[in-house]
């Protein structure tokens, strides 16, 4: 696996791609500074599988930029990783063509799942921009998911963020067994057979 880390904080893109190398310990990882910098790496390494970049550099407007890379890196996976979590800027890129948008501040464990299902095929947004899809979406989702429960379509989001099974029992107020039992009924309905699958599927039916 080919990954490129593009972020003008060399201590940031040294912790980041200490992280993913215990994620993935065979892949091949590039560190750049800056967007031009990523274009000439993606240039000379088309076939790069995932692309981690912060919107927030110097050499050209972000847009400008990751719309080049976009371009040059067509099979790419690109995530977008940022200090920022404003949300008109996650829907730009998001336009653009990325399949991620991580915050900074995630913790490590939540980042680690957000990575691994990014990798997966699956797409990975902070909360914030999946409660307000929620709400501007509300009628097309309650039409698409008659078939969730409220309580599977709350495990559901809460999968997608990347949560263990005790953070949402903590969440939900109820106990871990609970959790496995709404979840296995979430698998049964989507039709998956792990967490990672359903949260895809369920991206696919556009449930979230």
């Amino acid at each position: 696996m080919k990954i490129l880390i593009a972020d003008d904080h060399a201590l940031f893109r040294d912790g980041l791609s200490m992280h993913l190398e215990k994620i993935y310990p065979n892949a091949l990882i590039t560190q750049t500074g800056n967007f031009s910098q990523a274009l000439k790496a993606v240039q000379a390494n088309p076939e790069t599988d995932l692309i981690i970049i912060d919107l927030d550099m110097p050499d050209m407007k972000w847009e400008e930029g990751l719309t080049q890379i976009k371009e040059a890196s067509k099979k790419s996976k690109i995530v977008v990783i940022s200090a920022s979590e404003d949300n008109r800027s996650i829907k730009k890129a998001l336009d653009i063509g990325i399949c991620g948008y991580i915050p900074k501040r995630l913790e490590t464990k939540v980042l680690t799942s957000a990575i691994k299902l990014i990798i997966d095929g699956g797409n990975y947004f902070p909360p914030s921009v999946l409660e307000q899809s929620s709400s501007s979406f509300a009628d097309r989702k309650r039409t698409k998911s008659k078939h969730l429960t409220n309580r599977q379509a709350e495990v559901l989001s809460y999968v997608a963020q990347g949560l263990s099974n005790k953070q949402i029992a903590y969440n939900m107020g109820v106990s871990e067994a609970t959790v496995k039992l709404h979840i296995n009924a979430l698998l049964r309905t989507v039709g998956a057979t792990n967490r990672t699958q359903a949260v895809i599927i369920a991206q696919k039916m556009g449930l979230i």
